[in-house]
């Protein structure tokens, strides 16, 4: 039973993730407002690009220099 779980969650990874983040994005927006639930969502967004850039060894910095100047 458990493996069928596991097999059935993997295989729709991608749509299970979608409509937990469509969720979650809907509800913020309906709690906040849309200028503020784009706001979250763009900084969410920032957070996992960086996070990915930080876990790949890849050098921050770099990302940081750019935007500065």
């Amino acid at each position: 039973m458990t493996n069928k779980l596991w097999e059935i969650l993997g295989s729709h990874f991608g749509k299970i993730f979608g409509t937990i983040i469509g969720l979650l994005l809907g509800w913020i927006i309906i709690r906040y407002g849309v200028i503020r639930g784009i706001f979250v969502s763009l900084c969410v967004i920032l957070g996992f690009y960086l996070g990915d850039r930080y876990d790949s060894k890849g050098d921050v910095s770099d990302i940081v220099d750019r935007f500065l100047g």
